[in-house]
């Protein structure tokens, strides 16, 4: 791969990680860009879509908010909570109804098959679907009038689901919040914006969602449900120049959509089932490789039980991060890695389910991103045909083949964003060659030691490390050498003059 650039005469780091990732991109298989019929066929798309359907229920009145990262235009789902005369919660879940506008076997369609979700680089995001659907038409953007697949769930006073729906709604958003905003609020450190503020009942909204979220949050992990801490950084910049790179904090108002995408994809999923067809579910098997967990936490002084045990393993994580909670990000890390990765399979209707491991359900699917992940287009086209008493989209043979290649591709996708995040924290340190770090190492196998420093937050190969150095190990080292388009970090143990 050849970049018409050296590292030494790099100014604008946007230009330059674009072009990188968009190199990484072909050459695993992926297309970043947008084809002459996708064009085409977008031309011909000038307005939301807009059906004459009595089964279409209008939500419009409601006060409807999303909750996503700072800089996100393609908002998938938003989130409600009904009044209720008693004290249960009742819950509703919009999801953006993108199969209205895209339809199966088009260009778009086709593209999105391609490669089955959208790529995130601080840089540059090659979304899935084009913007103009993505970012405006096709999303849930405040002040809007849009389609979607609504799910309504009654949870009790304990958080326990006592029943659920699911239908085809029209909805406005009626403000956009971002999540760094909303924990501070949420947890007393800060103020609402004001336009937020200005929303009727909308601290209601969020204070009593956040009651439940907390609640299934608690029952989760009573399940077993795993709590990790990846090493994730996120790149900022200022102009078109990484000024830093800062650990993602999995705050309280991430904590709420998750587990109310959690809940919608349980309800998804078990709306299929009972439906008798064939769909496409997320899984994480019990991990094959449950003794080597079991080994990992015995030199931790913990022990496991001979066969996987998912309330077991969250106890020993919650142990370790309370104690040790600089060490974690790489014990969380290599538990995922032993533990498999998800892959989408389909199943019968009438089979057990195999579940989700780590999140301690057993019915689960993708259905709360149709923006950005092509599963959740087939999940919601799936969903329409059963409300509208039609025979399912896809075969069998189709569901098979398209759960095979979204899991490969996802692997695919996943790679490039982590080589982009590797270009990313080369491109921050390139001028700091010879400067020295507090850093822990984070791993050791047949390649090499590779050390985690705290401050940026980076990864980086340890050229001159020793026999004895092992996971965990707090250091000193230098800075020695980088290289942006390989993302190469290379740092020597030293002590400063």
């Amino acid at each position: 791969m050849k970049y018409p650039f050296r590292t030494r005469e790099i100014s604008n780091h946007i230009e330059v990680l674009s072009r990188i990732a968009e190199g990484v991109m072909l050459v695993r298989g992926l297309e970043p860009e947008f084809s002459p019929a996708v064009h085409e066929q977008l031309e011909k798309i000038q307005n939301p879509a807009r059906e004459n359907d009595s089964s279409i229920v209008d939500l419009r009145n409601l006060p409807w908010c999303s909750i996503d990262n700072d800089d996100s235009r393609d908002l998938d789902q938003l989130t409600v909570m009904r009044k209720d005369s008693g004290h249960d919660y009742h819950l509703l879940v919009a999801i953006a109804d993108v199969d209205a506008l895209i339809k199966k076997g088009t260009p778009i369609d086709e593209h999105a098959f391609i490669n089955t979700r959208s790529v995130y680089t601080s840089a540059r995001i090659f979304p899935m679907l084009p913007l103009k659907l993505s970012t405006n038409l096709s999303s849930l953007n405040p002040g809007e009038d849009r389609l979607a697949i609504v799910c309504e769930m009654h949870f009790s006073k304990e958080a326990n689901l006592k029943k659920s729906t699911i239908y085809r709604a029209l909805v406005r958003n009626q403000i956009q919040l971002a999540y760094d905003a909303s924990s501070e609020w949420l947890e007393g450190r800060g103020q609402l914006p004001e336009k937020a503020a200005a929303v009727p009942d909308l601290k209601w909204q969020l204070k009593i969602q956040d009651e439940l979220a907390q609640k299934l949050r608690v029952k989760r992990h009573e399940n077993g449900s795993l709590e990790f801490d990846i090493f994730q950084p996120r790149a900022n910049f200022v102009g078109n120049t990484i000024t830093e790179i800062k650990q993602q904090d999995h705050n309280r108002a991430r904590q709420l959509i998750e587990e109310f995408m959690i809940a919608t994809n349980g309800c998804t999923s078990r709306f299929l089932g009972r439906a008798g067809i064939y769909s496409m579910r997320r899984v994480v098997r019990s991990p094959e490789r449950w003794l080597r967990i079991v080994k990992v936490a015995l030199e931790h002084g913990y022990t496991l039980p001979n066969d996987p045990d998912a309330q077991a393993l969250e106890a020993f994580l919650a142990k370790q991060h309370r104690e040790d909670p600089i060490r974690f990000p790489d014990l969380s890390l290599l538990i995922v890695k032993l533990m498999g990765s998800g892959e989408y399979i389909v199943e019968k209707p009438t089979n057990h389910p195999i579940g989700h491991f780590g999140l301690a359900v057993s019915d689960y699917m993708h259905s709360t991103a149709p923006n950005r992940r092509y599963p959740d287009i087939v999940t919601l086209r799936l969903i329409k045909s059963v409300l509208a008493g039609q025979e399912p989209p896809y075969s069998v043979g189709e569901l098979k083949a398209m759960a095979l290649h979204c899991t490969i591709q996802e692997d695919v996708t996943k790679k490039v964003e982590r080589q982009l995040r590797k270009s990313e924290a080369a491109l921050l340190l390139h001028d700091r060659i010879g400067q020295y770090f507090n850093g822990i190492v984070s791993g050791v196998n047949e390649k090499g030691t590779w050390v985690r420093i705290f401050n940026p937050p980076v990864e980086g190969r340890l050229i001159n490390a020793k026999d004895d150095f092992l996971v965990g190990r707090l250091l000193r080292v230098k800075l020695i050498s980088t290289h942006v388009e390989r993302g190469f970090i290379d740092f020597v143990t030293g002590v400063e003059n």
